[in-house]
Order: structure tokens, then sequence, then C-alpha cells
């Protein structure tokens, strides 16, 4: 018999790779996806007719949806992905991003408890735990935690619930805690997909410049589609644990405006500082990139840079897809759609 999965935020960057990933290890694949008036399952359209997956609607803070699902579907793994997953948006809409984001995964792991408490249970767990206090990087499975916006928080405790819930109920629960992860699917308001997008429209003349917030901000950038297949062996080992997924690399936003444009022929000279900073093309002068306070978050992460080598060690993971080629398959994707 084919193992099940129920992935929720199934329609999202992490989902569709996820989904492919399952689907091509033979899973019956289940999604959770939420009713909307307008179409949103582009990132899946490619599976939507697979005999093996199907689509469910529900939402992550139904509880009692949830419980009727995973009784109806009986899954043999839950990864649950759904989140209100943009930082900056977190500080304008914080009380939902607390409920979808923290307490949605509560209710997952409660539905878990209640109705088959051996299904394998992963969360999706984030660097934004950290914070990016300099002197703790590179950032491990033992570094403590210190979240500096709404969504860090929510997904603090999710974190811990999750974990509570492996010591208390004896759930095969784990926390994948991923660094940022980007590919062409990733949404347009995440700063790589907006200076990708940016260029893309750019050399399309439909865009004159890019605006962007704090360009000293240093991350941890991966491929997802390399992320979701450690989230599928962290559900594949023998004993329930929690992993760091990171590249143990760090690029400024700055790099990846540079590496971007230098994929369309660009070279990028920086002029002034702070908010006065931008960056003209060398040959023509003209202003490509400029700064905007309205971008800066009222508290701001400064440093991800992440250790992965636990997960390499004991899943032999570790991931495939280098920065610069990250950088050139999302140019190379936003200049066919633009």
């Amino acid at each position: 018999m084919p193992k099940i999965a129920l992935i929720t935020g199934v329609t999202g960057q992490d989902g569709s790779y996820l989904s492919e990933l399952l689907l091509s290890k033979n899973y019956e694949v289940h999604g959770l996806i939420r009713r909307h008036s307008t179409i949103c399952t582009e990132r899946i359209s490619d599976i939507l007719d697979d005999k093996n997956f199907f689509l469910h609607y529900g939402d992550i803070s139904d509880s009692s949806n949830l419980s009727n699902l995973i009784r109806e579907i009986q899954p043999d793994e839950i990864y649950n992905l759904a989140a209100q997953s943009n930082v900056g948006t977190s500080f304008e809409v914080p009380e939902y991003t607390a409920e979808v984001t923290g307490v949605g995964t509560l209710k997952l792991l409660e539905a878990v408890r209640q109705v088959n408490p051996k299904i394998k249970f992963y969360q999706a767990s984030t660097s934004e735990l950290f914070g990016g206090i300099p002197e703790t990087a590179p950032q491990s499975e033992k570094t403590p935690f210190y979240p500096k916006s709404p969504y860090g928080a929510a997904k603090l405790y999710a974190y811990w619930i999750t974990v509570n819930y492996r010591e208390s109920y004896n759930i095969f629960a784990c926390n994948g805690i991923l660094f940022n992860h980007e590919s062409p699917r990733r949404g347009e308001d995440f700063v790589t997909r907006k200076i990708t997008v940016g260029i893309a429209k750019i050399m399309a003349g439909k865009q004159e410049k890019i605006s962007l917030g704090n360009l000293n901000a240093k991350r941890d950038w991966g491929f997802a589609g390399d992320y979701v297949e450690g989230m599928w062996k962290i559900l594949q080992h023998d004993n329930p644990e929690d992993f760091v997924l990171a590249t143990g690399e760090t690029h400024t936003v700055r790099e990846f405006v540079e590496t971007a444009f230098e994929e369309v022929g660009i070279k990028i000279e920086w002029h002034g500082e702070g908010v006065d900073e931008k960056g003209l093309c060398s040959k023509t002068g003209k202003v490509l990139v400029d700064v905007n306070p309205q971008f800066f978050r009222p508290a701001e992460v400064d440093l991800l840079l992440g250790d992965p080598s636990k997960a390499e060690k004991i899943l032999n993971w570790k991931r495939k897809i280098s920065f610069k080629n990250l950088v050139k398959m999302m140019i190379e994707s936003d200049l066919k759609k633009f």
C-alpha cells in the first residue's frame, strides 16, 4: 500500500514542490486548500490531474474540519506548511498571524492526538526563530531563540507546542528549522522575487527601478526544491528530532541584487548611504535600485546563517543548488514571464 500524506499550505511554494516529490515516491497526496473566489492553484497546476493527488477544502483555524479530514484521509504523514508567512505583513496583522501560524499548529496537533497519535507530523519552523543575533551565528538546533517579529513569535509557539506534543503524548512530531529557501514559485511579495520580477520588468520596459528596504540584511538563501527533500527525510528518520536545514552561507540583499543584474549583463554601482543609497547601471548611470523607508520593519533581523551539520550527518541531506544558480534560475523564469 502506498503511504498517504496530508499537506497543509499545499498551494504555496513548498507545498507544490513537496507534493511533486511525494508523488514521485508513489505517495497518495492530499492537500488542504482554502476556498477562494479566484483560482489559486497555479503552482500545482501540473499535478492537479494526477490520479494520486487530491484537494480538500478547509482551514488550519477550523479544528473540527481538521479532525474530520484526518479521520477521512487516514494519513501516515502530515506536513504542516500552512501559515501567514510574510514577516513584514505580520507586523500589520499580528493577531491573524498568531491565530493561523501559532494556534493553527496546536489545532492540527490536537486533531492528530485525538484521531490517530501514530501519524508522523512535520512542523515547518523557520530561521526567524533566531532573530539574527550576530554573536550566535552560525545558528544550529542548540542556538537560543530570539524572534523579532509577530511571525517569528507565532512560529516560536508552534515550535514549542510541537516539542510538547512529542514529549507529552509520544507523537512522532518534528520541527524543520528551515532557513530562507527560494524559487521561481516564491511569492512576489518576498524580496527575492521582488528583485527578479523587477529586473524582468525593467528589461521589458515595464518598470523603471526597484525600491527595497534594508540592503544590508544578510540571509542564508537556498533552493526550495532541495529543502522539501529535507522535510521528507526528517519524517523518515528513526526518531522524531528537530533539524536545521540551511546552506551555511550568507549573502546580503545587496549581493542578491548585484548577482541578479549580472545575469542580464548589467553591473550595479552603489552611490550614497542609508536611505539615500542608490544602485546605478555602470554603463548608463541610470538609477535601477533605490531605498524606500516604508519597506523597513519595526525590528530588523540583520543576520541569518544556518549550521546544517546535524542534517548533513544524520539525514545525509545537503543543498544541491548554489546561490548563484538559484538566482540564475529565478531570473530566467521571470524573464520568460515578462
